[in-house]
């Protein structure tokens, strides 16, 4: 059975370029609905990439405190939405947590970048006196922890990770240690708003964008044609509780975070292998199963062939067996900071539907040996899920999320 003081997961709620809220996204998800689109937030027609997973329909005005929004970039409005989204959907009721019981642990990646655009250009333009005082905080990378915590009251072990793609499960791992030392609940997860000229372009420096102009064909992870990915925005946030008090006020549970584990690549032109792998096992063991007791992976999908090489030699070496691979990020483009998040609230969802996403318009290159989910959603009997994570710059993550009683 389940231990008292597993972290659950008793709530989320998701804003993405497929859909705005858990059903509309899943839906648009099982449907094979594509979020890549071009860009419509700035004219893209001087940069090399012009498709991007854009969140269209979020209306802030609506979804954010009229006083907070002048305050916050365009990231920080969806965690806010998304948080109080989330925290709906878990029905806790936070007056039986104190609040140095409650705390909030986002990833971030790119910070406030259109909020600080913004400023900048009425620095340059207009001079000093025109550049608010809000810009001080609102690029700043633990913007979303700081507003979510004022806004709900949580004053426990407030934290940001800042390690891109990487960075939800980076985050979980961080609420569960943070549950594990007496909070009641955490409010983790990761969103990224980054769909500007100034952060667009240090976006393009990696090398790693597919320049495609065919919304069908630019972002094909593990597919023989890739040539790259896209960027997108958006994200998930999650509520986590230890498993006894969840259950003791008959809260829904998605599943557990039974397993976690993270680690960095070695510099470039090491002889030592990428750790992807070795992270994986270790998240596997964390969470005391073996391999095969994993019914899906949730690939990191980077959509490049030397990434997509090493993580399926990194999935068929770990597992020795074919396990179906979802990589729906294929539709939504990559969302840095929320990437990873995203994929977290996809599994959830894959785990209470019993059914794996697939990506659509993707073709499995058959040289890479791993059965990818193409085509149409797959049912399945899904108990246990491996969320794989890689951010630039060699940061990795693994996360196993198990149905309670199944870990």
């Amino acid at each position: 059975m389940i231990a008292t003081d597993t972290a659950v997961f008793t709530g989320m709620d998701i804003i993405a370029p497929t859909g705005i809220g858990i059903e509309d996204y899943w839906s648009a998800t099982l449907a094979g609905t594509a979020g890549i689109r071009p860009i419509e937030r700035f004219d893209a027609s001087g940069y090399p990439v012009r498709l991007a997973g854009e969140v269209r329909g979020f209306d802030e005005s609506v979804r954010v405190p009229a006083r907070l929004v002048p305050q916050t970039d365009r990231m920080t409005q969806f965690a806010l939405a998304a948080a109080d989204g989330a925290l709906t959907d878990s029905a806790l009721d936070l007056d039986t947590v104190p609040e140095f019981g409650r705390a909030v642990v986002t990833a971030n990646s790119s910070g406030g970048f259109e909020f600080g655009q913004r400023e900048l250009e009425n620095l340059w333009s207009r001079g000093s006196e025109y550049v608010g005082a809000y810009q001080s905080i609102a690029w700043f990378y633990a913007a979303n922890t700081g507003q979510v915590s004022i806004r709900h009251g949580f004053k426990g072990n407030c934290g940001v990770v800042a390690t891109e793609q990487a960075g939800g499960l980076d985050a979980a791992g961080q609420a569960r240690r943070v549950l594990r030392n007496g909070a009641g609940v955490v409010l983790t997860g990761g969103t990224d708003a980054s769909l500007c000229p100034w952060g667009f372009i240090t976006q393009l420096r990696t090398g790693l964008l597919s320049t495609r102009t065919d919304p069908s064909r630019a972002y094909l992870p593990f597919d023989a044609d890739a040539n790259g990915f896209l960027p997108g925005e958006g994200g998930a946030m999650l509520v986590m509780e230890p498993y006894g008090s969840a259950a003791a006020r008959g809260a829904r549970v998605y599943g557990a975070l039974t397993g976690y584990a993270c680690g960095f690549d070695p510099p470039p032109g090491s002889p030592r292998p990428p750790v992807l792998g070795r992270v994986a096992r270790r998240a596997l063991d964390d969470a005391g199963i073996d391999p095969a007791q994993v019914d899906v992976v949730f690939a990191d999908a980077a959509g490049t062939p030397a990434l997509d090489r090493a993580e399926a030699a990194a999935i068929r070496d770990l597992f020795g067996r074919p396990v179906p691979v979802a990589a729906p990020k294929a539709m939504t483009g990559r969302l840095y900071a929320g990437g990873a998040a995203l994929d977290l609230a996809t599994a959830l969802l894959c785990l209470r539907d019993q059914i794996i996403p697939a990506a659509a318009g993707v073709t499995a290159d058959p040289r890479l040996d791993i059965d990818l989910v193409t085509d149409a959603s797959r049912p399945a009997a899904i108990h246990t899920v491996l969320v794989l994570a890689r951010g630039y710059g060699g940061f990795n993550a693994a996360a196993v999320l198990s149905l309670p009683g199944e870990e």
